[in-house]
C-alpha cells in the first residue's frame, strides 16, 4: 500500500510537471509568441498571443490565438480569435496583440499591415503596419474589427499595449516610428484616439525598444519593455503618463533574440509570461529556432521594485516562494 501511494504521488507530480513546465503546453503544437496575459471577472487567466506558422517567411503571420487556464497546469486552446482575412485594411503581419475589458465588452488591440520588407535594400521596402481595435462579448472572441480601419495611418506602429486605468480611462502605448515613449488616450467608446500623442518624461533614458507593456500594482504604475529588443527592463511611476523612473533589468536576453512579455497577478501570485526561442532540430530543412510561450513566477521587493527573473525549464511547475 505504501508503494502504491508513493507511485501515485510520483505520477501526479510528473503529470503536473509535464503540463506546467516551459514551454507552456497549450494542448497542441501551435507556435505562439508575444503573450498578453489578463485575468477577467470569470476568474480565469487568459493569454492572447501572436501565432508563428511553421517555416513562415519573415514573420508573415495571419491570425491571433487565445489560451486560458484556471489552474496554471491545464490550458484550453480557444483557437484563432481573429484572422487578417477578416480585416479590410491589412493582409499580413498579425503581430503582438493586447486585450482589455471595459463596460461589458472585451477589446482586442492588434497590429496588422501590408507590403513587403526588403531587408537587403531597405529603400525598396513597402511594408506598413497600423493598430486596429476589435470587439467581442466574449473574452475568447470571435472578435470583429470595430471601426473597419486603423486608428491612424501615420506613424507606422506595432506592439500595442491597451491599458484601462482605475478611472476607466483607456491609454494606448505602442512601438512606433518616431513615437516610442509616447502615449495616446482613446475615446470612451474605444472607437478613436482622443487628442494627440503625449511625449512622456522617461527620466532622460530612452533606449531602442519594442513590446511595451504597462500594468499597475498598488499605487504604482510599471512601464516594461524589451530594451534594445532583447533585455526585459522597466520603469516605475505614480501616473500612467509618467514621469517615469528607470529601474533596470527584469530578464536578460537569450540567443541574442527578441523577447516580449506581460505580467499579471493570478490568485495572489504575480507571473511573467514571455516567449523563448527553441531549437526545432532541423525543421524547415535547416536548424532553426522558433518561438514558444513560457512563464515564470514574478516577485517584488518591499519598495515595489521587481526582482530579476531567470529562465527555467520548470516554469510554473516549481513551487512559488511565499
Amino acid at each position: 500500500m505504501r508503494l502504491t501511494g508513493t507511485l501515485t504521488t510520483l505520477c501526479i507530480a510528473l503529470t503536473s510537471f509535464a503540463f506546467a513546465q516551459n514551454p507552456l503546453n497549450f494542448g497542441s503544437d501551435v507556435l505562439s509568441a508575444d503573450p498578453s496575459a489578463h485575468v477577467w471577472n470569470d476568474g480565469r487567466l487568459y493569454v492572447y498571443a501572436s501565432h508563428d506558422e511553421p517555416c513562415q517567411e519573415d514573420f508573415w503571420m495571419k491570425d491571433w490565438r487565445v489560451f486560458s487556464t484556471d489552474d496554471l497546469i491545464n490550458w484550453t486552446d480557444h483557437g484563432a480569435c481573429l484572422n487578417v482575412n477578416q480585416i479590410s485594411w491589412a493582409d499580413n503581419y498579425a503581430w503582438a496583440p493586447d486585450a482589455a475589458y471595459k463596460d461589458g465588452k472585451y477589446y482586442f488591440c492588434f497590429p496588422a499591415g501590408t507590403g513587403h520588407k526588403d531587408r537587403v535594400n531597405p529603400e525598396k521596402s513597402t511594408k506598413w503596419m497600423g493598430i486596429g481595435i476589435a470587439v467581442s462579448d466574449s473574452p475568447t472572441g470571435p472578435f470583429e474589427d470595430y471601426i473597419g480601419a486603423p486608428l491612424w495611418t501615420d506613424p507606422y506602429a506595432n506592439d500595442p499595449c491597451l491599458f484601462i486605468d482605475d478611472d476607466g480611462t483607456p491609454y494606448l502605448y505602442v512601438h512606433a516610428m518616431g513615437a516610442d515613449y509616447k502615449v495616446i488616450e482613446l475615446t470612451n467608446d474605444m472607437k478613436a484616439v482622443k487628442g494627440d500623442f503625449y511625449k512622456m518624461d522617461m527620466g532622460g533614458y530612452e533606449p531602442k525598444m519594442e513590446g511595451p507593456f504597462i500594468f499597475k500594482r498598488g499605487d504604482k504604475y510599471y512601464f516594461t519593455m524589451a530594451e534594445n529588443n532583447r533585455d526585459l527592463t522597466y520603469y516605475m511611476s505614480d501616473s500612467p503618463k509618467g514621469p517615469w523612473t528607470y529601474k533596470g533589468l527584469i530578464m536578460e536576453q537569450e540567443h541574442e533574440s527578441n523577447n516580449h512579455a506581460s505580467m499579471v497577478e493570478y490568485k495572489g501570485q504575480w507571473i511573467l509570461f514571455y516567449h523563448r526561442w527553441y531549437d526545432t532540430n532541423g525543421a524547415c530543412g535547416k536548424q532553426k529556432r522558433q518561438r514558444k510561450i513560457s512563464a515564470e513566477y514574478l516577485y517584488f521587493n518591499e519598495d515595489g521594485t521587481i526582482q530579476p527573473v531567470k529562465r527555467t525549464d520548470e516554469g510554473l511547475a516549481s513551487t512559488p516562494r511565499k
